[in-house]
């Protein structure tokens, strides 16, 4: 479908954002990009790569040099009032995505950055569609099923990440009542289904890399357990899932989980990854508890490389709603495809490339 004007993208030149902005050049679409001071160099790069590749000219992609933490997101005069009055559709990527974040970044970042968007939004009279991308994390230390339709919760976090997220979202919920908006919770993002290719080593990573340094040994013993899922769902879902929601207005007004329905145990994780790289499953499961202990102790990230604030993810008990983004999804042939079936894919392009 040809654009009804320009989209405005934060994030880039992020992995995801980067992802995105080649799938959605496919419409004809043109394209203002948020990009930090320090990062334009590299976006010049990425899109050069991505007009040649998609046989766009380098004027359907304009870098607009901003900041998001600034007012009007630090977007200098010559570009403030084209940005404001052409934009049609926002995709909003922009995020600290670190567990270990510190929290006046978080905020800064996630929260300040947020509203400053937010404020800028309200100010564009051709807007049709707003995307903010958050994640199912905002549910914090809440357990059990978590639906689409719950936000607010006083369960706490473990982290400024999943904190500043979770007040993020809460700015942009609020706007649904003036603007037309779409929030996007993916669950945890891994590789890419079809080449394995990722942007970063976390999530399921620091499993497949714990099995990758002594395979024979270390898959004998399994560390995950029956009652907790770790969801994961592969970039290019993610993206196809963003791409295919960019012109639904039905989506308005909507939050959608990006979450595999199907989700496997940990322990279920672990055997899939261990046969891939070692063509054996675990003999012996490991108690919960005693494996969480020893994640916990002060040497265990230096044996096992799992840093410390990683370990309560695999011991999360939550389950993701996806109901109401699988009916959007549907008529788009969209569906997210089950770990299994990808798991070779990702665990080759980690073995291929031990460091990113």
């Amino acid at each position: 479908m040809a654009s009804d004007g320009p989209f405005f993208i934060t994030g880039f030149p992020g992995f995801i954002a980067n992802r995105l902005l080649h799938r959605l050049a496919r419409s004809g679409c043109d394209f203002f990009l948020l990009v930090q001071p320090a990062l334009v160099a590299r976006a010049q790069q990425v899109i050069a790569q991505l007009a040649g590749a998609s046989e766009r000219s380098l004027a359907n992609f304009h870098i607009v040099t901003g900041d998001l933490s600034q007012p009007n997101l630090g977007i200098g005069d010559d570009d403030l009032e084209t940005v404001r009055f052409q934009t049609t559709r926002i995709f909003h990527l922009a995020a600290i995505y670190d567990l270990a974040v510190a929290q006046d970044v978080a905020l800064r970042v996630n929260v300040a950055g947020t509203r400053n968007l937010n404020e800028f939004a309200r100010s564009m009279p051709r807007l049709v569609h707003y995307h903010h991308v958050s994640t199912c994390y905002v549910a914090g230390k809440r357990e059990g099923h978590i639906l689409e339709s719950e936000l607010r919760h006083a369960a706490g976090f473990r982290n400024f990440y999943e904190e500043s997220k979770y007040l993020g979202e809460l700015e942009v919920d609020s706007l649904k009542k003036e603007l037309p908006v779409t929030i996007h919770r993916p669950a945890v993002v891994c590789g890419d289904s079809q080449t394995g290719e990722t942007g970063k080593y976390d999530g399921v990573y620091y499993l497949i890399h714990y099995l990758l340094r002594w395979p024979t040994g270390l898959s004998f013993f399994n560390i995950g357990n029956h009652d907790v899922c770790l969801n994961l769902v592969p970039v290019d879902f993610v993206i196809e899932a963003l791409a295919a929601l960019a012109y639904d207005d039905v989506a308005i007004g909507k939050t959608l989980q990006l979450a595999d329905p199907n989700p496997l145990t940990t322990n279920q994780l672990f055997n899939a990854i261990a046969e891939s790289i070692n063509g054996s499953r675990s003999r012996i499961t490991i108690p919960p508890s005693w494996v969480q202990f020893f994640l916990m102790l002060p040497p265990s990230p230096k044996i096992t490389g799992l840093p410390r604030h990683a370990v309560p993810y695999f011991f999360v008990k939550q389950t993701y709603d996806s109901s109401q983004a699988q009916k959007l999804l549907e008529p788009h042939h969209i569906q997210c495809p089950s770990f299994i079936s990808y798991v070779d894919k990702i665990v080759d392009y980690a073995a291929r490339h031990p460091v990113l």
